[in-house]
């Protein structure tokens, strides 16, 4: 781990964005130019005092989920974000297959939906970045580390993941997820896919059943009623707007008309990120596959 460089490099990335950059007020005078360490430190959701011992030369080594938290904080392309892993002291992430990186532009296309839930996931379900609202629904993403960080080895591992949905759709739910899965492990067939499956089918004889019948469908969206644990059942059109290599898609949750959701979402919106309960389980993913 280079501290000092670190440091530096971290410094000069703040300095570099402004408020507008990353939809936070500007109606106050800054004496200095940049991001506040404040603004930085709540966008990657970490604490100001530890953020600022990282710019001071003298903070303990980040983990790899701080990393990608700073990384969409400060809005890295994927040069420096691998740059900023080096002087980490961490290994690149692995660049052959897709990765975890959302660019800078998606970044700011999520920051503008502030009237629906959105977040941008992998095809190995993770939720890569969310905004406010979406942390809202379906709880944050960022508590998740290795493969728990996978909806689908939540879904199969997990029996509280499932609460939010009616025992009814449980069913269609695993079969759409793991052919959702099997798309993928077509398209790439790289080691960490090969691991997630592997260590599903050992940990799940639910996903190893489904996983031998060869079911091959790529999520995209249909209506969904889920049950939040504070404002009761919201009713939703999913839909994934999908990159061109299917490797992350932009999912929108958008109320369904004529239903109370839009209002149940306004409230969630007040109460902000922290609506869920401590230790409660998101539970965004699209869920069943479009005929």
């Amino acid at each position: 781990m280079d501290t000092a460089q670190l440091a530096e490099f971290l410094r000069a990335r703040r300095e570099s964005l402004t408020p507008a950059d990353v939809r936070l007020p500007t109606s106050t005078r800054r004496r200095t130019p940049g991001l506040r360490r404040e603004e930085v430190a709540r966008l990657a959701d970490i604490s100001t005092d530890y953020y600022t011992r990282l710019e001071q030369n003298r903070a303990p080594q980040p983990s790899p989920s701080v990393l990608r938290a700073l990384t969409r904080a400060l809005r890295l392309s994927r040069d420096e974000r691998d740059h900023l892993f080096r002087l980490a002291g961490h290994g690149v992430p692995d660049r052959r297959g897709p990765d975890d990186h959302v660019s800078p532009a998606l970044l700011t296309v999520l920051d503008r939906l502030t009237d629906v839930p959105a977040q941008v996931m992998n095809d190995l379900g993770m939720t890569l970045a969310q905004n406010d609202l979406a942390r809202s629904v379906f709880g944050d993403a960022r508590q998740y580390e290795g493969d728990a960080r996978s909806v689908v080895h939540r879904w199969f591992t997990d029996p509280a993941s499932r609460a939010a949905w009616p025992a009814e759709e449980h069913d269609d739910e695993s079969r759409a997820l793991v052919a959702n899965l099997r798309a993928a492990f077509g398209r790439r067939g790289d080691l960490q896919i090969k691991g997630l499956v592997e260590r599903l089918r050992a940990a799940s004889p639910e996903f190893a059943a489904l996983w031998t019948q060869h079911d091959v469908s790529v999520l995209r969206g249909r209506r969904k009623k889920l049950v939040h644990p504070e404002v009761g059942l919201l009713e939703l059109d999913c839909e994934a707007l999908l990159e061109e290599g299917l490797t992350q898609m932009l999912a929108l949750f958008v109320p369904v008309p004529g239903t109370p959701t839009a209002e149940r979402l306004s409230v969630l919106a007040v109460l902000g990120p922290h609506a869920w309960a401590e230790g409660a389980q998101p539970f965004g993913h699209l869920g069943e596959v479009t005929g």
